[in-house]
């Protein structure tokens, strides 16, 4: 590949960064729209945060549970990981709503609890806010598809169902998705003016948190006012200049015209752009971020345009990123212009990964991320990044005691 196609110019970023933007403010106003701009009603604590919740995780088909006990604004999760459980079972035909429940309820079974306390939910699958803090399951992805609780709130019935079966009662439900969680746990620190959950591994997504008044589709009837979580689903974001590669990658998925942005950033896509550039050349089927990244990590033993090609498609994934964050901070400035400190909460294995021969893939968002700021007018403005352990399980816990 003589010519370096994925490279994008400062120009171009600034052009995404602003058609980030604007389709942002036009989720806010509408429904069904590209970037969805989902609310989530629930109002996270930010200081007094004190109590215990039990904490669900199901990312995918891995499940996760524990108690986390905060004290003083500090959490402490017990066990240290949580328990984990495989539920790759979820994908096998004829699996039911009772069958996740019991599957679910196992491991819950383990925790030693003496007194009544919610559970914080965290649901990695497209869920609709409800006003009580539940969501409705708008459609399941990732080869799951328990059809009979699709349209139907997450929360309430599995409540009943481990109620109906433990002495020691659970006391209410709230259900978030794990970019909202990594967004409630930026606030364990408040010196921040504005926050973002971001996550960037096998799919990618943002959510912030948007001043009720500027959400103009919110029904005038629930009467909310303040600051509201949005889900952005950013991953299906539609960004210009993309390249006749990624649109023979869209055409070649299960999900045609859908989730652009998603597959031009993701893990699980960044290895079928580079099989698409090789379209004569043979590679293992399942073929990732992580093989990608393995490419760049040891040159010696790839073909030099493997090499190559792989820098390529790994850096612009980064600039993606940044100019999508740009994008963000200029909505949530233009709403607050008294906005100079923004805390960054990144998951994800890919945002977190590493090039032994360059800049790692974090360092390329955050150089990239303040450029485009300063070219949009922004140097004042400042993004801090932070990683944090665990942080689906402190985002739902927060959202439970709230």
């Amino acid at each position: 590949m003589k010519k370096n196609v994925f490279h994008l110019k400062t120009k171009q970023l600034k052009e995404i960064a602003l058609s980030l933007q604007a389709k942002v403010e036009t989720g806010l106003n509408k429904e069904d729209t590209e970037i969805q701009c989902i609310p989530t009603f629930i109002n996270p604590k930010t200081s007094n945060i004190n109590g215990k919740a039990t904490v669900l995780d199901l990312g995918g088909t891995n499940y996760r549970v524990a108690v986390v006990d905060f004290v003083d604004g500090k959490a402490e999760i017990h066990p240290e990981n949580g328990w984990k459980k495989d539920l790759s079972v979820m994908k096998t035909p004829g699996f039911t709503e009772e069958n996740l429940f019991k599957e679910q309820a196992d491991p819950i079974g383990e925790i030693k609890r003496e007194e009544e306390m919610p559970i914080g939910y965290c649901f990695s699958y497209p869920a609709q806010s409800m006003l009580d803090g539940d969501a409705e399951l708008l459609r399941w992805t990732k080869g799951v598809d328990i059809k009979e609780m699709v349209g139907k709130p997450v929360g309430q019935p599995l409540v009943d169902y481990l109620n109906a079966r433990n002495t020691v009662k659970f006391n209410g439900i709230k259900v978030i998705n794990d970019t909202v969680a990594s967004l409630f746990a930026g606030l364990t620190d408040t010196s921040y003016d504005a926050y973002i959950g971001l996550i960037v591994g096998t799919g990618t997504n943002m959510a912030t948190f948007i001043d009720a008044d500027k959400i103009k589709k919110l029904n005038p009837d629930y009467k909310l006012s303040g600051l509201i979580p949005v889900n952005l689903e950013s991953g299906n974001f539609f960004p210009p200049h993309l390249t006749s590669i990624d649109d023979m990658v869209d055409a070649c998925s299960d999900t045609k015209g859908e989730q652009r942005f998603e597959k031009a950033v993701s893990g699980m896509y960044l290895g079928e752009i580079l099989k698409s550039v090789f379209p004569c050349d043979e590679f293992e089927q399942r073929f990732d971020a992580q093989k990608l990244t393995n490419i760049m990590n040891y040159p010696d033993i790839h073909k030099k345009r493997y090499v190559e090609v792989a820098r390529s498609i790994y850096e612009r994934s980064a600039k993606l990123v940044a100019a999508s964050i740009a994008g963000l901070v200029i909505v949530l400035v233009s709403h607050n212009p008294s906005i100079k400190k923004v805390r960054l909460v990144a998951e994800g294995s890919l945002f977190w990964s590493e090039y032994r021969k360059g800049k790692d893939y974090k360092d390329m968002v955050m150089s990239e991320l303040q450029k485009l700021l300063a070219e949009l007018g922004h140097t004042d403005v400042h993004v801090h990044v932070a990683q944090m352990e665990n942080a689906n399980l402190i985002g739902s816990a927060i959202a439970a005691l709230s």
